[in-house]
């Protein structure tokens, strides 16, 4: 029984090493590898929760080291990203370089990489505002650190393996990194209701939309690869939102 109850801790536990990996691989420029080990992060944080339910041993302190785990896996790894996109679209060499230019106060656009520390508070804010709101049990309210992720960790996937050039100026453009880092933060913590996607039963009926997203979801990656993300995160925000209205 003393090992059961440990199970679900033990997979929170390697999401928080896959986290501290990406960690390491974000700060050495290798936001490919950090990606990666940020996927296979949020893996365990699904089968995390999964096998407690299953085995029946949910905890408050499940709760409170899964919250932690993600904060490293989904809260300081998209933040070091957006750091080091800004560096690419500021055309700084490296962080190194960067960092000396601040502490010389040479540049003020030393400091706008910065910004993209903003979604590492934002995150923070929001796992601590989910673990004591009561009315977030079957829905989200605000977008899942996850899926926030899932949007920042596409932009050097994107920039590495799909030769898009309108997408490589529009991802390396500071401004557009200053308003998705504010949009990603707002959305993290807005007061907008998102379904989960949880089935109790598998009928269409009841299902509906979960059904439409996955397929839609299915289409999109398949047809636009890792550009398909960014677009996938904004529909369920829309859908969800239109949902929403349509229960009110």
């Amino acid at each position: 029984m003393y090992i059961k109850k440990h199970i679900p801790n033990l997979i929170t536990l390697c999401n928080l090493f896959a986290g501290c990996i990406a960690v390491i691989f974000a700060m050495m420029d290798q936001l490919e590898l950090a990606a990666l080990f940020v996927v296979i992060g949020i893996f365990f944080d699904f089968f995390d929760g999964l096998a407690a339910r299953v085995l029946k041993v949910q905890s408050e302190l499940g709760l409170q080291l899964d919250s932690l785990a993600d904060m490293v896996t989904s809260g300081v790894v998209p933040g070091l990203i957006l750091f080091q996109l800004f560096h690419k679209a500021l055309g700084f060499k490296n962080v190194f370089e960067n960092i000396i230019d601040t502490a010389s106060g040479l540049t003020i656009s030393s400091y706008i990489p910065f910004i993209g520390l903003i979604v590492i508070l934002a995150s923070a804010y929001r796992l601590a505002k989910f673990n004591i709101d009561t009315r977030q049990t079957t829905s989200f309210i605000g977008v899942p650190t996850p899926a926030n992720t899932l949007l920042i960790i596409s932009l050097p996937l994107i920039l590495t393996y799909q030769d898009v050039t309108w997408a490589e100026t529009l991802i390396l453009n500071q401004w557009f990194l200053i308003v998705l880092t504010l949009v990603c933060s707002y959305l993290l913590n807005a007061e907008i209701g998102l379904f989960a996607l949880k089935f109790k039963t598998w009928d269409f009926a009841s299902n509906k939309l979960r059904y439409t997203f996955i397929m839609l979801t299915i289409a999109l990656l398949v047809g636009l690869h890792f550009i398909a993300i960014p677009i996938i995160i904004f529909l369920y925000v829309i859908l969800s939102m239109i949902f929403t209205e349509k229960q009110q």
